[in-house]
């Protein structure tokens, strides 16, 4: 062989040979969708699918998350808590000029660096008001959905503006958005370059108002009373159909043996409308009702089927635990707040985490410390814009109380104290927050299509 031609034929025996070691990953997102609200937890809903995957794989009975959307999104795509970076306070409004700072790798931008394919199918809410901001540009080679948060599912249109996209291009189809999401992300499956490891993130904007559902899935919960339950319902039962397109597309074009699948919700359930189970409260709250949800991962030949996980886990820790089965190194110089949960999710290995950050605003926040959780303004809501006129802490054993019922700071004051401390340290270290308007500025004006800049 020639003596040029061989070093590039090593090359590229090598690569071929890393490229075969990393797993395809397929990260799926639940919008809203509450403890209580999946079949496997109790629910009435019926969710065949979800549970499928909960007995193939690994249930991740302590997984958290930020109480509301785009902070939760933000700490996946960074490995990072929001609060490092300005997004610590509710959620990218519509007319925010701001979103994921740009000087914070992604994700999918570091994968893509090591050789993956990245593609996201359904809802980004992390900022559109400048093309820098706009999923293509943060590390995904395809994308397919919407920007913002309260979509509406059939015209696909935010507060009058068009919202739907292909390639960060406006796309006019028709059709219900969670199954269109469904649709789209089987056929990147079926479609995708088998040589090369995928990267495919699936962000429902299901079961998120409005309630909006197809009429014959409404008619499948006659038996509920409440219109609005019966909707929401429908909601969640056809979000898990589309994950069935997906797990069907998925058994039919990959080896299930080279391919991780995770499960999640990006915060907890509305009370009203969905069920946290036992746990306290919901949606943006720091109460366990907000930021503690289903998880699933599954690994089939890898992770042991119906195994339950109970040690406290964190969205941030899926940055690390992702490069570290990847074997890609991050390029960044600033620190992960995520751990690599690998050892606990496959090995029985304790929490890597020292404490997890629930959140931590100028009005409000939460810390967990082994047992321990603190709570400072649980009353206060994640998308609040001033400071409460009364404040109250709360310190709990989540361990032995998990619906948060007795309140022991006067008994346990040592623990209080240096949760509290911990907490307050944490306060110092944050970034100062964006926090926008919850109503839209007298000057602002809807665009006809969102993200579309002339």
């Amino acid at each position: 062989m020639n003596r040029m031609i061989l070093p590039l034929f090593l090359l590229l025996l090598s690569a071929a040979s890393f490229a075969a070691d990393m797993p395809n990953i397929v990260f799926i997102c639940a919008d809203d969708l509450g403890w209580g609200d999946v079949g496997y937890h109790g629910s009435e809903i019926q969710t065949p699918n979800i549970d499928r995957l909960a007995q193939r794989g690994t249930q991740l009975d302590q997984f958290y998350v930020q109480p509301v959307c785009s902070p939760t999104r933000a700490s996946l795509m960074t490995g990072r808590y929001p609060m490092r970076y300005g997004l610590q306070c509710g959620v990218v409004r519509p007319w925010a000029r701001y979103g994921l700072p740009l000087d914070e790798q992604t994700l999918p931008a570091v994968l893509r660096d090591g050789g993956y394919i990245t593609a996201i199918c359904g809802k980004w809410h992390l900022g559109h008001a400048a093309a820098e901001y706009l999923p293509s540009r943060r590390g995904f080679s395809h994308q397919y959905g919407h920007y913002n948060g309260a979509l509406d599912y059939f015209t696909h249109a935010r507060d009058g503006g068009h919202d739907w996209h292909r390639n960060d291009k406006a796309l006019h189809e028709e059709g219900y958005t969670t199954d269109l999401i469904g649709r789209e992300a089987a056929q990147i499956l079926a479609l995708h370059d088998k040589s090369k490891p995928l990267f495919l993130y699936v962000p429902f904007n299901a079961p998120h108002t409005p309630l909006q559902a197809p009429d014959e899935s409404i008619a499948k919960y006659a038996s509920m009373t409440n219109r609005q339950r019966r909707t929401y319902a429908a909601m969640v039962d056809r979000m898990d159909q589309a994950v069935g397109v997906i797990v069907a597309a998925l058994e039919q074009h990959f080896p299930a043996n080279r391919t991780l699948v995770f499960f999640c919700s990006d915060n907890g359930g509305i009370p009203s409308l969905g069920s946290n189970g036992e746990l306290r409260d919901g949606k943006a709250t720091l109460y366990e009702g907000g930021v503690r949800v289903p998880a699933i991962a599954v690994w089939d030949g890898v992770l042991t089927p119906g195994k339950h996980v109970n040690e406290p886990l964190h969205i941030v820790d899926i940055y690390p635990t992702v490069l570290g089965l990847t074997g890609i190194a991050p390029r960044q110089d600033k620190p992960l707040d995520g751990r690599d949960a690998w050892p606990t999710i496959a090995h029985d290995r304790p929490s890597p985490h020292e404490f997890i950050l629930h959140n931590v605003t100028p009005f409000h926040g939460a810390i967990r410390v082994g047992d321990w959780k603190l709570i400072h303004n649980g009353h206060v809501g994640a998308n609040e814009t001033t400071a409460p006129a009364n404040e109250k802490w709360e310190l709990y054993n989540i361990r032995d109380d998990i619906s948060e019922t007795k309140d022991l700071k006067e008994q346990e004051h040592a623990a209080f104290q240096r949760l509290q401390q911990q907490l307050t340290q944490l306060s110092r270290e944050a970034s100062p927050a964006n926090i926008p308007p919850n109503r839209a500025p007298n000057m602002f004006r809807v665009p006809k299509v969102w993200g579309e800049f002339e």
